[in-house]
């Protein structure tokens, strides 16, 4: 799954990241989606537009066309000089009709955004997607009213601590993968999810050795800024196993 997109390579949360990622074969993106102030919904990591854009403004405190106008593709380089900040909308009909799947994850901020939900899944049902998508956050209680609003929809906690069988913790609101920091990922808690019929995508792993011995101990994805290593090391771990990842 391409962190951000191909974003070892290209810009973060950029369409040329997208693109790159489908070109290597990544299975899945990972991206972040914030709410402007005029309700829409902008795919970019940070809560404000300096660091990947070299301006100021918070994205809560901006309409979507105000963002657009900013170059999000320069601090990376220059050849990727008007790259701008993409709506999910242009995600979406990237991955539509694709062998693709997303993982977009819900970001507050200093504080929640209020109706951000219900905006993302609204995007999810226009497009017929709720089989491509997996929603995750930091902020648990956010997951909690996807559920309510939207069980069909898939969510995914995200974690750095060493959870005690996070599995107990991810049932009491109906959670469905474990995006867990790759740190805290061991072969016992991924059996013990998988018997509990939850899934681990863990982040974000760059070095070859950390990937396949997650590999190994069976999580079902990676989350990397380098797809095409992640692909090297799923070889490398199938054929140390047989053919058998």
């Amino acid at each position: 799954m391409a962190h951000r997109g191909a974003s070892g390579t290209c810009p973060e949360n950029t369409m040329a990241a997208f693109e790159r990622a489908v070109e290597l074969g990544a299975n899945g993106i990972e991206t972040d989606v914030h709410l402007t102030r005029d309700g829409r919904l902008a795919l970019i990591h940070d809560a404000t537009l300096d660091r990947t854009t070299g301006e100021p403004g918070s994205i809560r405190g901006l309409d979507f066309a105000e963002i657009r106008e900013k170059d999000a593709g320069s601090w990376f380089g220059q050849e990727f000089r008007g790259q701008k900040v993409p709506a999910m909308e242009e995600l979406f009909e990237l991955a539509k009709g694709r062998d693709l799947f997303l993982n977009v994850e819900l970001k507050f901020g200093s504080e929640p955004y209020p109706g951000m939900e219900e905006a993302v899944i609204a995007v999810i049902r226009r497009y017929g997607m709720e089989d491509q998508v997996i929603l995750s956050s930091f902020n648990h209680d956010s997951l909690a009213l996807v559920k309510r609003l939207a069980p069909e929809v898939r969510t995914g906690i995200l974690y750095g601590e060493n959870l005690f069988e996070p599995w107990n913790y991810a049932a009491g609101f109906g959670t469905d993968a474990l995006h867990a920091w790759h740190g805290v990922v061991t072969p016992e808690k991924v059996k013990g999810a998988d018997e509990r019929g939850l899934v681990y995508f863990p982040y974000t792993i760059n070095e070859a050795e950390e990937m396949k011995r997650l590999i190994q101990a069976g999580v079902a994805g990676v989350i990397t800024d380098y797809p095409d290593l992640g692909w090297e090391c799923y070889r490398e771990a199938a054929e140390g196993a047989g053919g058998k990842v």
